[in-house]
């Protein structure tokens, strides 16, 4: 498969990775997220993806046209998102309201970006209206909730870019959570944007997606 401009999907990855070894001899590779320079289509990015040796446990992600690579994160990270998965799965599943995913599942989205938030749950409804789920796929719904959970390199990625990908696709709401000052912010859509976001520094976070949800902030951050 070529790109539309007689270079293959390997070759960019080669000029990817010469971009990534250069960082890393520079002792940039603890503080450094890298984006190939071409554009890549949802398909080209799939068909990438299973193209990468199963060695490779980096995060990517396809990003404005961009593959976006991110080093596995640190501590506290995975604890984070257990606990927050395993709160919304039950609330979830309880009241039969729709599913919750992990890290690994990906989303194709209708904006031509493809992501996978370190949490994320999608509706009944949603599932309902989207392609059914099909095994080894990316699913080509858009979530009904995302979080994502703030470590470098990607912190100011999740803030801004991932944030406003996720705000255009109608994401009805997005969580960013930050570990260093120990709070969540929640974001909203409304009138197809979403507002300043609503810092949750203690007490219950307040959903109004899942609006008799109950998490304490100090729970999510408890290790």
């Amino acid at each position: 498969m070529t790109d539309g401009r007689g270079d293959s999907v390997l070759a960019a990855w080669l000029r990817f990775q010469t971009c990534a070894r250069r960082a890393i001899v520079a002792g940039a590779m603890a503080e450094t997220a890298f984006h190939s320079d071409e554009s890549f289509t949802q398909e080209e990015f799939w068909q990438w993806l299973n193209e990468r040796p199963r060695s490779d446990i980096n995060h990517y992600e396809l990003l404005n046209g961009r593959i976006v690579m991110t080093p596995p994160a640190g501590w506290p990270h995975g604890r984070i998102g257990a606990k927050l998965i395993r709160a919304l799965d039950e609330h979830a599943s309880r009241l039969k309201l729709g599913i919750v995913c992990d890290s690994s599942t990906g989303f194709d989205l209708p904006s031509g970006d493809t992501v996978e938030p370190d949490v994320s749950f999608i509706s009944n409804e949603r599932l309902a209206k989207g392609p059914a789920p099909e095994r080894r796929k990316f699913l080509r719904v858009v979530p009904s909730l995302v979080v994502e959970i703030l470590s470098d390199p990607a912190a100011k990625r999740d803030r801004t870019e991932k944030k406003d990908i996720y705000e255009r696709n109608a994401v009805d709401e997005y969580w960013l959570v930050n570990p260093d000052r120990r709070e969540v912010t929640v974001f909203h859509l409304a009138g197809g944007r979403y507002g300043a976001g609503v810092v949750f520094a203690g007490g219950q976070i307040v959903s109004k997606l899942l609006p008799t949800l109950a998490i304490a902030v100090d729970e999510v951050f408890a290790l």
